[in-house]
């Protein structure tokens, strides 16, 4: 989904009140305690776009990754938004060694609406590119393992965006081009450093 996470307040205050047990009563063979929302919602959001204050709760979309801890923990008070579509990922492996590999996200959210005209360019773009670029028995994981996921960005035509990048502080996939940078690789050293001082 890409809207906003729909809240019902009332259930909200309900599983703070203790009369609706969280996590669907998955965890109800043992005494846990009352039920945290700080603690067990708030406090574990993996981009702290979320707050409890005077008995309300608040979702900053914008920051949402929808991991959908939240909708997990009180699946009465959150649901998904109205605005739904899917994900594509490409490239999955399952090599003898390294053991299975989720693939690489390169659309992060497509409408699912007949007849699916934007779902199957995507699909026949990559399969075009691979009948042209695969090795014999070569899978297009193995492809864009050999090429670049940058190479597959450009035969799509999707421009790179945040969550094309694995992990923070990682390299990301996307390299620059020489016709990219201001001057090209070949620049005047003084003119930098007149820029950049120390």
């Amino acid at each position: 989904w890409k809207d906003d996470i729909k809240i019902d307040q009332e259930a909200v205050a309900s599983y703070v009140g203790g009369e609706i047990a969280p996590n669907g009563g998955a965890h109800s063979g043992r005494n846990w305690g009352a039920f945290d929302i700080q603690k067990e919602v708030i406090d574990l959001c993996p981009t702290e776009c979320m707050k409890y204050e005077g008995g309300e709760l608040a979702i900053n979309t914008k920051e949402c990754t929808r991991c959908m801890h939240c909708i997990n923990v009180m699946p009465s008070a959150l649901h998904i938004g109205d605005v739904r579509g899917c994900s594509m990922l490409v490239g999955a492996r399952a090599p003898i060694l390294d053991g299975a590999q989720m693939g690489s996200l390169l659309v992060p959210f497509i409408k699912v609406e007949e007849p699916y005209d934007g779902i199957k360019e995507v699909i026949v773009t990559i399969w075009d590119w691979w009948v042209e670029e695969g090795k014999n028995r070569e899978r297009l994981g193995e492809l864009i393992k050999r090429q670049g996921f940058q190479k597959l960005l450009e035969v799509t035509k999707i421009g790179p965006m945040a969550q094309h990048v694995l992990e923070p502080g990682q390299t990301p996939y996307i390299f620059w081009k020489e016709d990219e940078v201001p001057g090209g690789w070949d620049r005047d050293i003084t003119e930098f450093r007149e820029i950049h001082q120390r």
